[in-house]
């Protein structure tokens, strides 16, 4: 096959509705930013992938894409190389303060995977074959997915009447503020989407309050595995304290304190599993963590870990120290749901169930055509089509790209939010 040469790149930014979910820094605005990245090549095949719609990552991959014309969508060696050149200088930054601090070979990392899961599509197309074929070969057919419980307001503050805001359309879900809420949000994912584990964002409430939602929750579903992550809220006392009281009770316990060293003395007093997202979201940081035995599993990410080859080397470091390996999730549409579940399927040792904010999404607000892939019984069937197996609504993403020049925001800012409610509020952790 002759060469596919990238002749240009196209980045959409849209805005999507987002419920007021509560977190340790604070409350979601009531839209959240995701861009739409298009590879297009000499052979009239484009590629799509998806990313961060903020502003700072909207200009590092405008600055990366630009220096792409004429890279081979199979060498991905080249596109690596050529994004670092590209950005190298530019100032490293997050999406959001809760993957972790921000450095920049993540930076780099970041542009090299809207490219690359682009390229990927574009091998798949060209070639007749999945992207989990070209990872690899599929070893499930079927990625396991858990529910994502949060608790949450019935309606945004300070939003031109609440609710409102999105022209009447109302929130669905409701208030969810103490134990009876959660499980009653949970019964309801349970119901829609089959979800067979359960994942509470924590570090909202005294710790007390969420030991007994995830009791209730474990009563209420005691055939389901439990997850409970309070974003680096607690002190290691508290940690170790909530860890006691749930002993026995959940799958893992991710980032219950801030940093490394504090999650490795949480983990030399307990027996539950560590998870995070927090303090291990790049390569550079793992050997302190394995050293210091911080973390017992690590949730992936490919939009900032690096791409699918990335996420690939992770797995062979998390196998080699016997590391467990999930997929952390943040406010996604249909295009990134697809990329996870390529790149979990061709990956033997990701056999935790994936984050996914896919419930929290309006069923209209989504960029591929039918709505992206649907869950049955928990998990998302592998699409037969080749590359990501979905094609773009382009009358979807010019809607929501609409939205995104109306809604006037521009970088999540929870901690901004929280303030039209608590004008004192920092959202400093840990504060438990």
């Amino acid at each position: 096959m002759s060469a596919l040469r990238i002749t240009a790149v196209t980045v959409t930014p849209v805005a999507l509705k987002d419920p007021p979910l509560l977190n340790s820094s604070g409350v979601h605005e009531p839209f959240a930013l995701r861009s739409i990245v298009e590879v297009h090549t000499d052979a009239g095949i484009s590629g799509i992938s998806e990313a961060y719609g903020d502003d700072a990552t909207l200009a590092l991959l405008h600055r990366a894409g630009s220096n792409l014309t004429g890279v081979d969508v199979f060498d991905l060696n080249e596109l690596s190389r050529r994004v670092a050149v590209a950005v190298s200088g530019i100032a490293a930054s997050a999406p959001t303060e809760l993957i972790g601090a921000a450095s920049g070979d993540k930076t780099v990392a970041q542009a090299v995977a809207a490219f690359e899961v682009a390229c990927f599509d574009v091998q798949g197309k060209a070639t007749g074959r999945r992207v989990v074929d070209l990872l690899g070969g599929a070893v499930r057919e079927r990625v396991d997915f858990s529910a994502y419980l949060f608790y949450k307001w019935a309606e945004h503050p300070g939003a031109p009447g609440g609710a409102g805001y999105w022209d009447g359309e109302a929130d669905a879900w409701g208030a969810a503020l103490d134990p009876d809420g959660i499980v009653k949000q949970a019964r309801r994912m349970v119901e829609l989407y089959g979800f067979r584990s359960l994942k509470l964002k924590g570090g909202v409430f005294a710790p007390e309050e969420e030991i007994e939602a995830v009791r209730a929750l474990r009563r209420e579903f005691p055939d389901r595995p439990v997850r409970l992550d309070p974003n680096a809220n607690w002190t290691v006392e508290t940690s170790l304290r909530v860890a006691e009281a749930l002993a026995g009770e959940l799958e893992y316990l991710e980032d219950p304190t801030p940093g490394i060293p504090g999650m490795a003395e949480v983990a030399a007093k307990t027996s539950l599993p560590l998870a995070t997202n927090m303090c291990v979201t790049g390569f550079a940081e793992i050997p302190e963590a394995v050293r210091l035995g911080a973390v017992q599993v690590i949730l992936s990410d490919h939009h900032f870990w690096g791409g699918f080859r990335a996420t690939h080397a992770l797995a062979g470091i998390c196998q080699t120290f016997g590391l467990g390996l999930s997929m952390h999730s943040n406010t996604h549409l249909g295009i990134s749901l697809a990329a996870m579940a390529q790149i979990a399927a061709a990956t033997p040792n990701l056999t935790y169930a994936l984050d996914t904010h896919t419930p929290w999404k309006w069923e209209s607000e989504d960029v591929v055509l039918g709505g992206g892939l649907a869950f049955v019984d928990g998990a998302v069937t592998l699409p037969g089509g080749p590359g990501l197996g979905v094609e773009l609504d382009r009358d979807a993403v010019a809607r929501l790209h609409e939205q995104y020049v109306t809604c006037g925001v521009r970088r999540r800012d929870d901690v901004g939010w929280m303030r039209r409610v608590d004008p004192e509020w920092t959202g400093e952790r840990p504060r438990f």
